[in-house]
């Protein structure tokens, strides 16, 4: 391994393991050989992400832009940033295109032109570019490019991306001025945006979310089939994603669905109960 190639691939490491996230990155449940390439897929998720969401709003659309000149280096020539790097080896050992990486990246401008989303179809819009395009790049790593799993797969990720919105609404509004909620849902339940801005938690508001978790729940259950169409090692690690975001909807529901005044999470016990069960699951192959 040349020097450049191990330095690009400690950077990926270390961005995933800077981040602790609901759904993590389970390299040690595939192959050994895929498990650098898994990083470097996530290395560039998480940093598109957090330039999206992180630093002066300002600055963040140009620093958004010259990354995504970067990240076209990686499909001919040579990526100046070493996760990049890294990412460029996977990407031209596994053939990955660039439309996943090109849409995460959007997504990322979408959310520093609107803060607020008016119908859930603009929101599946949203999710059409910051969560399946996280999928497709994990089925092209896995080997895998027809549209039977990559369906599979949206339906996954638009559940993990919507569990996430609502176990987050409290802290989008507070940190990002953000109200992913569809306005014609709100409309719908009678939740006003003065009470969100006030951190009122009312009736109108839990009974909004039970309704918002219950289709997250709706995705993922239509996802998960997925784990039964690869191998049993990459199956485990599909289940995981599933199970978690499975338990961030139970974890909201426990809270009784107010996720303004905090963060309901399952937290260090309940992800060890999820990896229990999701073992146990696909030890039965059972989904």
């Amino acid at each position: 391994m040349t020097t450049s190639l191990r330095h690009a691939r400690a950077a990926a490491r270390a961005a995933h393991r800077g981040h602790d996230e609901n759904f993590p990155i389970l390299v040690a449940l595939l192959p050994r050989d895929l498990r650098d390439d898994m990083r470097a897929v996530y290395a560039f998720c998480r940093h598109t992400d957090d330039l999206g969401d992180e630093g002066p709003a300002a600055e963040r659309a140009e620093r958004l832009e010259e990354w995504a000149e970067d990240v076209e280096r990686c499909f001919g020539g040579v990526p100046r940033d070493p996760r990049l790097q890294a990412l460029a080896r996977t990407i031209d050992r596994h053939g990955l295109g660039p439309e996943p990486f090109r849409r995460l990246i959007e997504a990322n401008r979408m959310d520093q032109r609107r803060d607020r989303w008016a119908t859930y179809e603009d929101l599946l819009d949203y999710c059409e570019h910051s969560a399946t395009p996280v999928g497709r790049m994990v089925l092209g790593v896995l080997g895998y490019r027809d549209e039977w799993r990559g369906r599979l797969s949206d339906a996954t990720c638009i559940g993990l991306q919507l569990a996430n919105l609502w176990q987050d609404v409290g802290r989008d509004l507070r940190d990002r001025g953000r109200i992913y909620l569809p306005l014609e849902d709100r409309e719908r339940f009678g939740v006003r945006e003065e009470d969100l801005l006030a951190g009122r938690v009312t009736t109108a508001f839990r009974e909004l979310v039970a309704f918002e978790v219950e289709r997250a729940r709706d995705w993922l259950r239509r996802g998960a089939p997925l784990a039964h169409l690869v191998p049993r090692r990459a199956g485990l690690y599909l289940r995981m994603f599933t199970a978690g975001g499975l338990a961030v909807c139970d974890a909201i529901e426990r809270r009784g669905y107010d996720t303004l005044a905090g963060r309901p999470a399952p937290g260090r016990a309940g992800r060890a109960r999820i990896a229990a069960a999701a073992l146990a699951a696909a030890l039965r192959g059972r989904t």
